[in-house]
């Protein structure tokens, strides 16, 4: 039983794994196929990249997600690390409730939070609009901020803040000069958070954005209805690649618990 332990334990991670990727790897195989129908054996060609080079519907798409997506990790990291910065230094009334209310947003299906965000608006006279938009990805985006450099703050106390009052730094050269470096690991790590959860998000896009303003989530969803086109397995492993390597490049530059 000793040796047959550690075997199933391998056995049952490669299945989590295989089940995990496998079918990124299959959809990355059909993006240099080139049967439209995926047809085997493999033919190798890059025929879907370059008809994606002419669809402007997919290219638009793509920018409209990537500069909604900007915006959002700007604001939602810079609201989401004060937030999490006076929830980790500071005592005052409502703080334990305020702290509760954070998770709803995770939790709570993003089906129910896209209909009451839209009713919400229309009812306050906001509508439909880029800048409805933008509210509503922040305000998802903002609770993963909060929930993840709060988990950085906890690895280090004031204790290194007070060491630099007692030797004469102000609150503001405190915190540019001592936290700020200690919090940085967690700060670009919540803003690959908010820009993954706004680059992915398609329930908040689909209700709230303008008539003939779509993102890419939105764009595939309407593709795939009018008929499915390997163009989307193209673009779609642009961004994983895309993705796979600013992960690395940030791994590389900072480990995790935030050493250098």
């Amino acid at each position: 039983m000793s040796r047959l332990w550690p075997l199933a334990l391998k056995t049952y991670l490669g299945l989590t794994l295989a089940f995990l990727y496998l079918p990124i790897a299959v959809m990355i195989l059909m993006a240099f196929n080139e049967s439209p129908l995926y047809k085997l054996p493999v033919v190798w060609d890059t025929i879907w990249f370059v008809k994606l080079a002419g669809n402007d519907r997919l290219l638009t798409a793509s920018a409209h997600s990537i500069v909604l997506a900007l915006a959002n990790t700007g604001v939602a990291t810079a609201l989401g690390t004060m937030a999490a910065f006076a929830f980790a230094r500071y005592q005052f009334r409502g703080k334990t409730l305020l702290q509760i209310l954070l998770f709803p947003p995770i939790t709570i299906p993003w089906l129910i939070i896209g209909t009451s965000m839209l009713v919400l608006f229309f009812w306050v006279g906001i509508g439909r609009g880029l800048h409805s938009l933008l509210l509503g990805h922040v305000a998802l985006s903002i609770p993963y901020v909060v929930v993840v450099v709060g988990a950085r703050l906890k690895t280090f106390g004031p204790v290194y803040e007070e060491a630099a009052a007692t030797l004469g730094a102000t609150p503001w050269q405190a915190f540019w000069r001592i936290s700020a470096p200690l919090m940085a690991p967690g700060v670009i790590a919540a803003a690959l958070f908010a820009f993954a959860v706004s680059f992915d998000q398609f329930v908040i896009s689909y209700f709230l954005a303008p008539p003939g303003w779509t993102t890419l989530p939105v764009e595939i969803y309407s593709a795939i209805r009018k008929g499915f086109t390997p163009e989307i397995n193209a673009i779609s492993t642009i961004i994983i690649l895309v993705s796979m390597g600013l992960m690395l490049i940030f791994a590389r530059l900072y480990r995790f618990g935030g050493e250098r």
